[in-house]
């Protein structure tokens, strides 16, 4: 049985069908194919991360009826062969007196549209094209919005055992002392329990108190927290190579009336949302229905962001809940539900959890309390 700290690695098999997915999705959406730069969309086909960012031509390209190929360095090629996934395609390594873009060319179809990782460097992208003036291309998020958001058994349990990570780490943080030490201080703690519960990244710790709740996305800086003030806590990042992303709001001491009142209403909102996940259903769905209980208690006009993104090898990623968004929703995508109101030069309150689509409905990796929390 898998636990959250030995997950259950990912096979040669697992990568070559991630593959075939992923060339089968292209060649349905009208591709001559995929092509993958470095980033998260090769370690997920691949499980390949290649040791350093470079100038030198590394790229995937996955072609339906074609045996998948990866262009790599020939001083990378042996790293690349290690790559779990690495069985299950093929390499073809360039040397720095060689083009590696006249290599990869012949690997394409000429008149071909294909679709490109989103971090792809317009360097190797105009090269490509210059060889192949009749190719066109679209970025991945717009071209197959799908290739990485629905996850199988083995990567969900990954995404469980970082939730339960933030989970730990938010049950610690309520012990810690608030008032009197600035928001650094507090966001250290925040990536130190993380680490300690086995991430092995933390890409953000915003903790914003008082005013500086009413910005979303705010860098915890020299503000001292103090007694009265409530305090945005978001914080996750990568355990086992999957995100982890939660949201809580707490009060430093006993809450005002109207301070708990707003935080029972994005309470509710985050429970709407959370209510409407069902398979068939329109990520758009999730928005509307968080949004509007917001908007039916008078602060519509402070919910100023989408109310969730996916989640996976990176913490944030398609699929969005926006209005505009009709992706249906299909067991196995995860992504977050986080509704907020902002008060400009007062506070904020944001709940987030990461909900799975399930067979008949959905669950969250996510499980401590949604009550305001007073902390010291």
């Amino acid at each position: 049985m898998p636990s959250p700290d030995q997950p259950v690695p990912f096979t040669a098999d697992d990568y070559r069908d991630r593959m075939a997915r992923a060339a089968g999705a292209a060649d349905a959406a009208g591709l001559a194919g995929v092509l993958v730069a470095p980033g998260p969309d090769m370690v997920h086909l691949t499980g390949y991360r290649p040791t350093a960012e470079t100038e030198r031509l590394t790229v995937l390209v996955l072609r339906a009826g074609h045996e998948p190929v990866l262009v790599v360095p020939a001083l990378e090629a042996a790293d690349a062969g290690r790559a779990p996934g690495a069985p299950a395609l093929a390499l073809r390594d360039w040397t720095d007196a060689a083009n590696p873009y006249a290599l990869t060319a012949g690997l394409l179809d000429a008149k071909g549209r294909f679709g490109i990782s989103d971090n792809a460097w317009a360097l190797h992208l105009l090269a490509l094209h210059g060889l192949l003036p009749d190719t066109s291309y679209a970025s991945l998020t717009e071209a197959l919005p799908m290739l990485r958001a629905v996850k199988d058994a083995a990567e969900l349990d990954r995404l469980a055992a970082a939730g339960a990570a933030a989970d730990a780490t938010y049950e610690r943080i309520l012990k810690v002392r608030f008032s009197g030490r600035r928001e650094s201080e507090v966001a250290a703690d925040l990536a130190g329990l993380l680490l300690e519960h086995g991430h092995s990244q933390v890409d953000f710790t915003v903790v914003g108190s008082g005013p500086n709740g009413a910005d979303p996305h705010h860098e915890a800086g020299e503000r001292t927290i103090g007694a009265g003030d409530m305090v945005v806590l978001d914080f996750g990042g990568l355990k086992h190579g999957y995100g982890s992303d939660t949201s809580r709001t707490v009060s430093v001491g006993e809450p005002t009336a109207e301070e708990q009142q707003v935080h029972d209403v994005v309470r509710e909102a985050q429970e709407a949302g959370v209510r409407a996940v069902r398979p068939g259903v329109s990520c758009q769905e999730i928005d509307r229905a968080a949004r509007a209980v917001i908007t039916e208690s008078g602060y519509g006009e402070r919910f100023i962001h989408r109310t969730g993104h996916g989640i996976g090898v990176t913490t944030h990623e398609p699929p969005y809940m926006i209005e505009g968004e009709e992706l249906p929703l299909v067991p196995g995508m995860c992504f977050s539900v986080e509704p907020g109101i902002y008060l400009p030069g007062r506070f904020g309150v944001r709940i987030e959890d990461i909900v799975t689509v399930t067979r008949d409905g959905g669950r969250r990796l996510n499980t401590t309390s949604r009550e305001l929390a007073v902390v010291e």
